[in-house]
């Protein structure tokens, strides 16, 4: 690394996007991982659809025992 760096040219805020979507990854467990896999393939739906699906219906289940 050099000791100094010239910044004086530098443009605050050129990549910032305020409405700019972060996807998280998430990392499953093999297993489980394999199982969803299946299942997916077995209803005909995508892999990503059926997890979304899953969880949506774990999330209204917890509000519901709230």
């Amino acid at each position: 690394m050099r000791d100094e760096y010239d910044f004086s040219k530098g443009e605050r805020g050129k990549f910032y996007r305020p409405n700019a979507k972060v996807h998280l990854p998430v990392y499953l467990d093999d297993d489980v991982q394999a199982t969803l896999v299946s299942l997916a393939a077995a209803s005909g739906k995508d892999y990503s659809a059926l997890i979304n699906e899953l969880l949506k219906k774990d999330i209204e289940l917890i509000q519901i025992a709230r």
